[in-house]
This record gives C-alpha cells, structure tokens and sequence, in this order.
C-alpha cells in the first residue's frame, strides 16, 4: 500500500511538473527601440501578469531596419505592433494583417516646425521642405497632403519631402522647415537641443482632423483559424492592456521598467519619465478594445489621398473584435 501511495504521488508530482512548463509562448515584435512608448508590455512582464495568464511572452525591439509586417510574415513573431496605415497598406499588398486590440486611443504624431522659417499655419507650407519618416509613417503625412492639396514632389505650389532619419537635425540644421516628431519623443529632443516652446509651431495629426491610429497589435488572419491561437491572444490582451493601466497610473515605476530592459543603455532615467507621462495621454481613454469609429476615420483619410492614395480599396477583415470582447468582459 506504501508502495501504491509512494508512486500515485510520484505520478502527481510528475504531473504537476508538466503544467509548470505548460505556459504558451508568445513573441511580440515591437514597431521600434525598447522605450516607454511600449511600457505597458515591459510592465505586464515585469509585474507577472503574463506568467499570470500562463505565457511565457518574449518582446523583440525594433528599429530602423526591423519592418514588424516582415518579422510576422516571416515567422518571427505572433504579434507585431504597427501603425494601422502601414498594416493596411502592408494588408493590401497581400499580407493578411488583423488587428486584435487598440491601446493607443489618440495619435502622438505632430509636425514641428520653425517660426522663422516663415511657417505659422498649413497655408504656409508651399514651398517649404518637410522632413518625413518613411517607415511606415509617411502615409498619415501624404494623406494630410492630400486634403491640403499639396504635392509632394517638389514642384511649384508643393512641398519638397525630406526623407528623415529618426532624430530631429534637419530642422536644427535648418534644413527643413518642418519635421516629424511624436508628442512623447522627437519634440523633446528639439527642445533639450536648445529650441524654446516659443520658437516652435507645432501642428498635431488630430487638430488637422487626419490622425491614424498608432501601436495597434496585428496578428496573421490564418491564426486566427486556431482556437487555441485565439485563446492565447486574449490571455495575451487581457495581461498586456493590465500592463498598460498600471503604467498610466504608476509612470515613474514604469519608465524604470523600461529603461531595466534596455540593453542599448541608449534610454536615459529623464527622458523616458517624460516619454511615459506623455504616453499615458495616448492610452488613457482605451480599454484595448478598437474604437470601429476610430477605424472608420482612419480608413477614410488613407483612401481619400488624392491620386497617390495610401489604399485603393476598402479593407475587409482588416480587424476583429472578437480577442477584446472575450478578454475585456
């Protein structure tokens, strides 16, 4: 009986050793460098809330020469995080991109430029160059173009685009009149550069009424197949968006987490204080769940680009509902 007794428990232990290592593992790819502009992820790993829901979650950086819709439609990653023009555009093109959950409710992106180059009002920008992302980022810009009726080619009466790299010195340098900055990022480094508030005009994407959501996750349409995919995905959401909330309300401790996982050591304690407290702006009125008017508005400014329109058709499929609806309720 001893002997029954002995092996049953060994038989349990065995047991209860194998759903210890039964966590999912999960990849994320993020748009870009490790930086508070993905904390609520650092902070759902950091915090145990997806070791809570069973996952054992790895976050990629990105880069400048990391494309997220590469990295998933090569096998890299479950989830990217991208901005929903380039997914589109990405999805048009015939990768089958759906977005699952929308953590940033409102855009950061902005157009910051010098008054003394002459620039007070959009009406102002003819003749003028522009520095632009091209990582995806450019569409939200050839969109607002597009209802300014501007070319951007650089013939009379356009704009000449600057294809800019992620730092801000064409318009240090005066090379550009304006350039792209986020509010939780690149307009920082033009003020810690020596610009004042006062010598700047900036233009925010939802002022001019063609703001795209930003930072969305997008996983493969065909994975969306599996039910046991599925289900991964909302554990997955329902930690990453508690992750998220806790750094809205906790953003000192949440700029320390990240700058724990930057192994550049590029993140400064100040900066990213700063770039959490404005991001906390961004995410502060979503759930996670995608706001179909958001989505709406989103698809109608990057089909309403003149002749060079960032899509040519209406998206189908292009997001779902169903990962929030299971993991938010």
């Amino acid at each position: 009986m001893k002997k029954i007794v002995t092996t049953a428990l060994a038989g349990a232990m065995a047991l209860g050793a194998s759903f210890a290592q039964a966590a999912d593992d999960v990849t994320l790819q993020l748009k870009w460098v490790t930086q508070a502009q993905f904390a609520g992820y650092y902070v759902a790993q950091d915090k145990g809330f997806y070791e809570e829901e069973d996952l054992n979650v790895t976050i990629k950086p990105g880069g400048p020469d990391i494309a997220p819709a590469q990295v998933i439609a090569g096998g890299g990653a479950d989830v990217v995080l991208d901005w929903m023009p380039s997914a589109l555009a990405s999805r048009e093109k015939g990768l089958d991109l759906v977005n699952i959950a929308q953590p940033y409710k409102s855009s950061g992106m902005m157009l910051t430029c010098r008054k003394d180059a002459g620039i007070s009002s959009p009406d102002d920008f003819p003749g003028k160059t522009l520095g632009v992302w091209f990582f995806g980022n450019e569409y939200p810009f050839l969109s607002w173009m597009s209802k300014l009726g501007l070319k951007t080619d650089g013939s009379d009466g356009g704009v000449t685009v600057l294809k800019q790299g992620f730092n801000v010195d064409p318009l240090l340098q005066k090379q550009a009149a304006c350039v792209s900055t986020m509010t939780y990022n690149e307009y920082w480094q033009v003020i810690d550069a020596g610009l004042t508030p006062e010598e700047l005009v900036v233009f925010k994407y939802e002022d001019q009424g063609v703001a795209t959501l930003e930072d969305g996750m997008y996983v493969l349409g065909e994975n969306l197949k599996d039910e046991a995919f599925k289900k991964k995905m909302v554990r997955f959401v329902r930690a990453s968006m508690k992750g998220w909330k806790y750094a809205e309300e906790n953003p000192d401790e949440a700029a320390m987490i990240v700058l724990d996982n930057d192994a550049t050591g590029a993140q400064t304690e100040k900066h990213q204080k700063r770039m959490m407290s404005e991001v906390a702006k961004l995410t502060a009125n979503s759930n996670g769940a995608l706001d179909e008017a958001d989505y709406r508005r989103t698809v109608d400014s990057l089909l309403t680009a003149g002749s060079d329109p960032v899509i040519t058709k209406e998206p189908e499929g292009a997001y779902t509902l169903e990962i929030t609806d299971a993991a938010l309720n």
